[in-house]
């Protein structure tokens, strides 16, 4: 088949700049062949290489005694005690996901779970964070169908449980939703593998599925913006069979237990290239592969296609030699290709051979550790201007505008299509809070939560990343965890506009200084960025994925609220409204500073939280929509009223951090109170749970009528 021509359009439309390309041809010393071009386009785009992040991401803290494993490899590993660790990580689908919901959210769910096996762990949790646009919009209904569909239909037919997450709705999200995919995994901490290839002339080893032409230049795609040309981008989205996946993890574990694997690698974006480079580059070796050995579905495809396609359930491994037959007879059991594609080199080179020609011939270094880096130009987030008046409104109507509206409502028809309960081992599921997995044959449990408020990063990046990992911190103490660690996902326009990098960069220092002040550090993580469409881009969305260690049943904190339960708060109530859920809801304002985070406060509180679990019965942090929020959603769950001292609009729907709202007896209250006088903290009696009203400062309303709102508001406007 005859390549194309190498035209400035098709140098272009691979992601190229003009100084990039030249950049290329300075280190060939030549000009590249289409498909060398190819496989330059999709190791330097942004997806891949993470040439305007780099320089950021490695101020993040990502060591300490409970890491095994930090950035850099599939997934991170944190050590939770006995021989086991955990193995997990958040990342993107967005752009495929937009093009085409169903497969393009599914297929996001079965990579990141290649991304957890390939490491050697058994998954045991899936979360998901969802963005769409205003719940009018045309594309909204769609969307929110196909991407949960997808989401759901790969959980639940490869088999892990989904235990959390958050679906959010924005019109800035109109033109690009969000879908970031979280999946965690159990291994045994001495039996972790890795991807860095070892040894010159060790077989390089292709299984799982065959390759073919979906998802070709998806890579490239997710590194540029959305415009009217987006239906063209359709054949960039792969399709994605989880019951493949599910024989491919059983064979790769399988596999890892005969001792023949030396290194292995997803093969996510941009396929076999960079699979290829990645295991070569963190081994310091080169690559060979003979194409016309690789596995494929479709006639005549190029080599250009393959090295380019991401088709799904598919991983590159180098093998022990003496060890084949016995690799080759585990994937035969499973019914999965097993094919020797090549070998690893001595010297620095990708060399691709198809059918005894030469496809490829370059420098693999220069595709992967020493793509561009971009110091991309920045500026801060101006300071906002301080909050005008609100008026106060009354309580009742106040919560009603938020459990009405989707961003606040009950997400039971969201979380009800995934599996919540498969093997067995879900302690809590999907509904207020963190989810919580046994550790099964041990006392212990996993706590995951999914947190972010991409309103406070617009308005204060540095504020709002800190929160976003303060909030995560809350909603796993609140069950009784310790926190552990952290995974990102950076969500973000396009990073040559200095008002979004100067958002990026915002975040990241906010993140960085949380995750160290609160002992979470990042193991692992994702960026997606060129979030725009026709120029327009999202809510800068820096999603924390974060997990915690319960070691034993009795450290959990449970929902069990009952009559006559006290309600107390922990943390000062300022009453803060900038940016906050009932001025975006109500009053339709987005102004005014988002709220401070005091990261020494957020220590001690949860601190205290986890000392005197013993005393408290259910407890939740305090977030969007402040006390009354919090206050419903925690009695309504157990079916109880709140009476609530206060009417006052700010100390109801404030939002101020480092907050907890907790449930107990009166005699466990007392204990409380004279434990956090001791301790120097604020906690202060605010109500009491019982009756069938909820009732704020004497302003009522039936129970059973606002949780019919709460419950049914989200499907009325979705199913």
């Amino acid at each position: 088949m005859q390549e194309p021509v190498i035209t400035e359009e098709l140098i272009a439309s691979h992601g190229f700049t003009p100084e990039e390309y030249a950049e290329v041809n300075n280190i060939l010393g030549r000009a590249p062949n289409y498909t060398e071009m190819g496989i330059f386009s999709a190791m330097w785009n942004e997806h891949c290489s993470y040439k305007s992040s780099k320089k950021w991401l490695r101020t993040l803290p990502t060591e300490g005694p409970q890491v095994i494993c930090g950035p850099g490899e599939n997934a991170g590993v944190v050590d939770i005690g006995d021989g086991q660790a955990l193995v997990f990580k958040m990342e993107s689908h967005n752009h495929p996901s937009y093009i085409e919901p169903y497969q393009g959210a599914a297929t996001g769910v079965g990579g990141i779970l290649r991304d957890v096996f390939t490491m050697g762990a058994r998954p045991i949790a899936a979360m998901n964070s969802l963005s769409f646009g205003r719940p009018d919009h045309p594309k909204t209904r769609q969307l929110v169908h196909g991407v949960v569909a997808g989401v759901g239909g790969y959980g639940n037919c490869f088999g892990v449980p989904t235990v959390g997450g958050e679906v959010r709705f924005d019109t800035a999200y109109d033109g690009n939703c969000l879908v970031n995919a979280f999946a965690a995994g159990l291994a045994d901490a001495d039996k972790i593998f890795y991807s860095a290839a070892s040894g010159v002339g060790m077989p390089v080893v292709y299984l799982g599925a065959k390759t073919g032409r979906d998802g070709v230049g998806g890579a490239t795609m997710a590194s540029a913006e959305f415009d009217d040309t987006i239906e063209e981008k359709r054949p960039t989205v792969q399709v994605g069979d989880p019951f493949t996946e599910k024989r491919l993890m059983e064979a790769t574990l399988e596999l890892m237990a005969t001792g023949a694997v030396i290194s292995i690698q997803d093969m996510g974006a941009a396929g076999l290239t960079c699979s290829a480079v990645e295991m070569g580059d963190k081994g310091g070796l080169g690559v060979r592969l003979d194409l016309e050995k690789v596995p494929v579905r479709e006639p005549n495809m190029t080599a250009y296609e393959m090295m380019l396609s991401e088709s799904q359930e598919r991983m590159l491994m180098v093998l022990k030699p003496e060890l084949e037959a016995e690799a080759k007879a585990v994937f035969d059991k499973w019914d999965l290709d097993f094919a020797v594609v090549g070998e690893t080199l001595a010297e620095d080179r990708f060399l691709i051979m198809h059918n005894g020609e030469l496809k490829a011939d370059l420098p693999l270094s220069k595709l992967a550790s020493t793509a561009p880096e971009y110091d991309r130009p920045w500026v801060e987030t101006p300071a906002c201007e301080p909050l005008s008046d609100v008026a106060g409104i009354d309580p009742i109507d106040g919560l009603k505008a938020l459990i009405s509206d989707p961003n606040y409502a009950a997400k039971n028809w969201v979380f009800e299509q995934y599996d919540t309960m498969v093997m067995g081992d879900s302690a809590r599921t999907p509904g207020v809070g963190a989810g919580i997995i046994r550790v099964h044959g041990t006392e212990k449990s996993i706590a995951f939560t999914s947190d972010v408020t991409p309103r406070y990063v617009k308005a204060n990046p540095v504020e709002g990343g800190k929160q976003a990992v303060a909030e995560a911190y809350r909603n796993l103490t609140a069950v009784g965890a310790t926190p552990l660690a952290t995974t990102d996902n950076m969500n973000f326009g396009s990073p040559e506009k200095p008002e979004i990098m100067g958002q990026f960069v915002g975040a990241i220092k906010g993140i960085g200084q949380a995750v160290s002040a609160l002992d979470m550090p990042i193991v692992s993580g994702n960026v997606s960025l060129y979030n725009e469409t026709d120029g327009k881009g999202i809510l800068p969305t820096p999603t924390i994925g974060a997990v915690g260690l319960i070691d034993h049943p009795d450290d959990i904190i449970g929902c069990d609220v009952r009559d006559g339960h006290v309600a107390l708060v922990l943390g000062e109530t300022t009453g803060h409204l900038g940016q906050s859920a009932l001025l975006a809801t109500v009053f339709g304002r987005n102004e005014g500073d988002a709220p401070a985070v005091d990261l020494a406060a957020e220590k001690a509180h949860g601190d205290f939280i986890r000392a005197n679990r013993s005393l408290i019965k259910a407890c939740t942090d305090l977030s969007d929509g402040g006390l009354a929020l919090a206050a419903f959603e925690l009695g309504e769950l157990a079916g109880v009223g709140i009476t609530l001292d206060s009417a006052d609009t700010p100390t109801l729907f404030g939002e101020d951090q480092a907050r907890y709202l907790i449930a107990c007896n009166f005699d466990q209250a007392e204990a409380l109170m004279i434990a956090a006088s001791s301790a120097g903290l604020t906690l202060t009696t605010v109500g009491k749970f019982g009756g069938n009203l909820v009732s704020f400062g004497g302003v009522g309303a039936p129970l059973e009528e606002l949780a019919r709102i709460y419950r049914n508001s989200f499907e009325e406007t979705f199913a």
